[in-house]
C-alpha cells in the first residue's frame, strides 16, 4: 500500500500524524510511504529522519493525495484538502462530522473511506485514539486558562492558586472523563479550588477517590450548574457524546449570572461545544467575549505543543495504521469490530449513526463490517 503523509495546513498547527518510528514499521512491512516536505518540522522531526527508515519525501500534498491509498492525517480535512481526496481513498484521522455539516457533505462527494479517530473503540468501550490528545487538552486547558483570567487578557484579573490570605480561584470542570480528570490534576496541583460535575455517579466516586482534597466532585444537574457557575472564575467545557454533537449545557442566559471576566474553555468545540455562545477559534486568535464572558474556542488546542502531542498521539495510532497497510480497511475492519467503529463514512454513505442524525441523513452501515 501506499500511504501518504501530508503536512497539516490547520493555522498554527504543529502536529505530524507519523513518526519515523512510524515509517520504519510501514517501509519494514513492504509498504511505501510518501512524506510531504517538512511535515514533521513543527514536532522537531526533520526529512532526514523519515529518509533514513525509508521514506519518501515528496514536495507537495498532492502528490500524496494523487498517489496515495490511504492519508494519515492529524486534524479533519481542510477545503482545499478535500477536493484532492478521490473515491475509495482512506482517510484515518480526526473529523469530528457531528459539528460540521459542510465537511460531512463534501467528504461524502469524495466517495472516500473516512476513519475517524474519536470513535475507535477497544475491547472495553474506551476511546484509544481520542484519550491521549484529551489527556493534553485537559491539562492545557488550565494552562490557557490561568493565562486569559488574567487582567491584561480581559480576564477577571485572578491567580489560580491564590496566595497566602487571599483566596483561591474557583474552577468548574463540566465533565468527568478523560479531559476532566486531566484538567482536575493540574488545577487542584496549582491550588485552584476545583468542582468536577457528571453524570456519571460511579465516574465521580472515583474521582472522589482518588482527587486532593481541593477537588469536590457535584452531579450535573441544571440547578446546580447555574449555582456553580455564578460563582466559578473559569469553566472548563469537557463533554463527551461519542461522535455525537454536544448538548448545550451552558446556555446564553447563563453568561448573565456569571462575573465579569470570567473565561470559559470549552475543550468539547471540536463536537460543537457545551456552552452555546462558543465557536471554532484559532490559536492565532483564541478568544473572544460574549456578555462580558472570555469565551477560549481553540479546536486543536494540542497542536500548539505539536512535540508532546505527536508522540503522544502516533504512540496510540500506529498500531491501527498497521493493520489498515497491512490489511486494507475492509478485511482490517472485519477483523477488529473496534476499528471498524472508527468508520463515518463509506464511499458516499453515512456510516455513523450519531453523525447520520446529527444532519438528518440517512444511516447505512459500512459495507466493510456487514456479515
Amino acid at each position: 500500500m501506499i500511504v501518504g503523509i501530508p503536512k497539516e495546513i490547520k493555522t498554527h498547527e504543529y502536529r505530524v500524524s507519523m513518526t519515523p518510528v512510524g515509517v520504519d514499521e510501514l517501509v519494514r512491512g513492504k509498504h511505501r510511504v510518501l512524506v510531504e516536505v517538512d511535515a514533521g518540522a513543527g514536532s522537531g522531526i526533520s526529512n532526514d529522519q523519515y529518509a533514513v527508515v525509508g521514506g519518501q519525501i515528496v514536495d507537495s500534498a498532492r502528490e500524496i493525495f494523487d498517489k496515495a491509498d490511504m492519508i494519515v492525517k492529524v486534524k479533519e480535512p481542510l477545503a482545499t484538502e478535500r477536493k484532492m481526496m478521490r473515491e475509495g481513498q482512506v482517510m484515518f484521522t480526526y473529523f469530528h462530522f457531528a459539528a460540521d455539516r459542510t465537511l460531512t457533505e463534501e467528504v461524502l462527494k469524495t466517495g472516500s473511506i473516512a476513519v475517524a479517530y474519536e470513535t475507535i473503540t477497544d475491547t472495553n468501550g474506551r476511546l484509544p485514539l481520542l484519550t491521549p490528545m484529551s489527556e493534553v487538552a485537559g491539562k492545557m486547558s488550565i494552562q490557557e486558562g490561568a493565562k486569559y483570567l488574567e487582567r491584561p487578557m480581559m480576564g477577571r484579573g485572578i491567580l489560580l492558586g491564590g496566595v497566602p490570605g487571599v483566596e483561591p480561584a474557583e474552577v468548574l470542570i463540566i465533565g468527568g472523563g478523560v479531559v476532566g480528570t486531566n484538567a482536575a490534576k493540574v488545577a487542584a496541583g496549582l491550588g485552584a479550588k476545583v468542582t468536577i460535575m457528571d453524570v456519571n455517579i460511579d465516574q465521580l466516586r472515583y474521582l472522589d477517590d482518588v482527587m486532593p482534597a481541593n477537588v469536590h466532585t457535584v452531579y450535573s444537574e441544571r440547578l446546580a450548574l447555574r449555582r456553580l457557575l455564578s460563582t466559578a472564575d473559569l469553566v472548563i467545557g469537557a463533554v463527551l457524546i461519542p461522535g455525537a454533537r454536544c448538548p448545550k449545557l451552558v446556555t446564553r442566559e447563563m453568561l448573565s449570572i456569571m462575573q465579569p471576566g470570567a473565561v470559559i474553555v470549552d475543550v468539547a468545540v471540536d463536537q460543537g461545544g457545551c456552552c452555546e455562545t462558543i465557536r471554532p477559534t484559532t490559536h492565532e486568535a483564541p478568544t473572544y467575549i460574549v456578555d462580558h464572558i472570555v469565551h477560549y474556542g481553540v479546536a486543536n488546542m494540542p497542536g500548539a505543543v505539536g512535540r508532546t502531542s505527536t508522540f503522544a498521539l502516533t504512540n496510540a495510532t500506529l498500531p491501527y495504521a498497521l493493520k489498515l497497510a497491512d490489511l486494507g480497511y475492509a478485511a482490517a475492519c472485519k477483523a477488529n469490530r473496534g476499528l471498524a467503529a472508527g468508520i463515518n463514512i463509506d464511499r458516499g454513505k453515512v456510516t455513523n449513526q450519531a453523525v447520520a442524525e446529527a444532519f438528518d441523513l440517512e444511516y447505512a452501515p459500512s459495507s466493510a463490517v456487514r456479515t
